[in-house]
């Protein structure tokens, strides 16, 4: 398709709000100029640091004159209105009158950024704003350097910068998650909590609708022709040139013939494009005189149940899955999309925030098993040395991961996920190259179809992640950062071959602090709230925590330094001695940002 991310090109801009000392006869004269060049180093930074998800770098609007009192903040709302901002910047080097030009729209992630200086008050403005946030119930987050500046320094030091990027990262997270929607492929698969799709989530946690459509629909869309029959061949001519096909596994009972299998290749791709279609719609289908198709359902993420039901009568879902969740296929490299195995639509919100944050694919796994060191060297003989020396998890799920998931993307020379516009068509092939197709496990798939099969790299830094429900609670997330490791070949094998071998791993090993949940990798596992997890590229569970914050979902679970954490000012009045305490009190006082 020719548009890398197809939901949407009208993204939401950053709002920079340069605020001021109202009074005129001299002091606000003096300032104009200085606040209004701090609005415009800060929408720099933002433009050069950070891009969409399709690739272009966020925009910034700044308002038309400075803020100095209720007018001018009016008047600043009106335009941030027309021009679809989704996040609030203030930015100050002075004294400002405090509730009289604060930004009151209660669903948009705000901060205030006062410049440390000793000229004049920025730091007094920054506290007395935030102050009036906290007593308004508008929670804000206060960026304030460590070192004092000159007044005249135009630079923006390390600490600010970095709070900056990591506020507005997590603000268009919460921006353009509001108006998708969920597509839910079925219902409930194999009793998985986690399939039970709680709708009010969706709507009052992230702004999102959810859309369920029974599997019968993928039927009547074969049956009846409704996908492009010209991409429909150019994609199964790709795919028998790009998807190699590895070894069944299957006893005698269970082998299909070449005929069957050939014609589960043929569904698989079918299902892939028709559940492509439902998502984001396909233009192509209203001029096929399917217009109602032609339009999608605007998902962001979708689910598909496909066990039992499905898959005890048709091909699996593991193609459709695992090339969706990939940075290309037969049209080149795009965007990937969000599908969740088994409708687990908590691990596909956890996949879908992964990616806002990175603009990378998303890895889904089984949490399946801990090996512990003995374990290992009982089994194979092989003593685990380094980042695994306490032990792993193998993350492995029937044949769905991202194909990015192989580690064969590069950055620097170590093995990456990339966004999509840094990929090249040499590592996309590699990936290909990487991953093998088995014909699945039939006592698994009575349906057929096939499963994807790799080994990622090791040397990836990544983060587990993981949405819950809890009765009585409601939603909160949990967050492991590690990195992939790499077994001898003969290990992995021995490891591997006692599972299901036709199904893509990742050797895991979590950062461990010898504290709670994280004080081995067996607390790890023991501690993980169910079967799934989202794996994403990079250490990024600071950002999470940032986001699950403008979102009011505690963190229960994380391994993320206490000085890379980085919350709304008035967290701090909930609790400081135990910080994960106080995130739950103030969620709790909060509430979901949209109900």
């Amino acid at each position: 398709m020719s548009n890398p991310f197809p939901l949407t090109q009208n993204f939401p801009k950053v709002g920079i709000r340069p605020i001021i000392d109202g009074r005129l006869g001299g002091v606000r004269e003096s300032l104009e100029a200085q606040t209004m060049d701090q609005a415009q180093r800060a929408a720099e930074l933002i433009s050069s640091t950070l891009r969409y998800p399709n690739g272009k770098p966020v925009e910034c609007v700044i308002a038309d004159t400075c803020i100095g009192g209720v007018a001018e903040a009016n008047a600043c709302a009106e335009k941030f209105a027309k021009e679809n901002i989704g996040v609030s910047l203030s930015v100050t080097p002075c004294w400002c009158y405090g509730s009289e030009t604060m930004d009151m729209n209660a669903q948009i992630p705000k901060a205030i950024w006062g410049f440390n200086g000793t000229e004049r008050p920025g730091a007094v403005y920054l506290a007395a704003a935030l102050s009036g946030h906290a007593q308004k119930g508008l929670p804000a987050f206060g960026i304030y350097g460590r070192d004092v500046q000159d007044s005249g320094d135009k630079s923006i030091p390390a600490d600010v910068a970095q709070k900056i990027i990591q506020f507005v990262r997590a603000g268009l997270a919460v921006s353009i998650l509001k108006g998708k929607s969920y597509l839910a492929m079925g219902g409930v698969s194999m009793g998985i909590a986690g399939s039970i799709v709680d709708q009010p989530f969706f709507e009052e946690y992230l702004g999102m609708r959810v859309e369920t459509k029974d599997m019968t629909e993928f039927l009547r869309r074969m049956d009846r022709g409704i996908y492009d029959r010209e991409e429909y061949e150019r994609a199964l001519a790709w795919v028998k040139q790009n998807c190699k096909e590895g070894k069944d596994y299957n006893g005698p009972k269970g082998t299909r013939t070449r005929e069957h299998l050939d014609g589960e290749w043929e569904t698989s791709v079918k299902m892939a494009l028709i559940m492509r279609d439902m998502m984001v719609g396909n233009p192509k289908l209203a001029g096929m005189g399917f217009g109602e198709e032609a339009h999608g359902h605007h998902a962001i993420a979708s689910g598909f149940q496909g066990q039992r039901q499905w898959t005890d009568y048709q091909p699996n879902g593991d193609f459709l899955e695992a090339i969706l969740n990939s940075s290309f296929d037969w049209n080149g490299i795009r965007a990937p999309f969000i599908v969740a195995t088994e409708n687990d639509s908590l691990n596909g919100a956890s996949m879908l925030l992964g990616y806002l944050l990175t603009n990378t694919a998303q890895i889904f796994a089984d949490v399946r098993t801990y090996w512990s060191a003995d374990s290992v060297k009982r089994v194979t003989g092989y003593e685990l040395d380094g980042r695994a020396k306490g032990g792993l998890l193998h993350l492995i799920n029937s044949g769905s991961a991202t194909l990015d998931g192989s580690g064969q993307q590069s950055r620097d020379g170590k093995p990456a996920m990339k966004p999509f516009w840094e990929i090249s068509e040499s590592e996309a092939k590699a990936c290909l190259d990487a991953t093998s197709w088995h014909p699945s496990d039939s006592g698994y798939f009575s349906g057929g179809g096939w499963s994807s099969c790799f080994l990622s790299k090791g040397g990836m830094p990544v983060t587990m992640c993981r949405l819950n429900l809890v009765k009585g609670l409601g939603v909160c997330l949990q967050i492991a950062e590690g990195y992939s490791v790499d077994l001898p070949e003969k290990v992995h094998a021995i490891l591997n071959e006692r599972t299901n071998p036709t199904w893509p791993t990742t050797w895991f090993a979590p950062i461990t602090t010898g504290e709670g949940a994280f004080r081995d990798v067996y607390s790890v596992m023991n501690h993980w709230g169910a079967n799934h997890g989202s794996i994403s590229y990079g250490h990024i569970g600071a950002d999470l925590i940032t986001l699950a914050a403008m979102l009011r979902i505690p963190v229960y679970m994380h391994n993320v330094a206490p000085e890379r954490i980085f919350r709304p000012h008035v967290w701090a009045a909930f609790g400081t001695a135990c910080l994960e305490s106080a995130d739950f009190r103030a969620c709790a006082a909060y509430g979901p940002l949209y109900k």
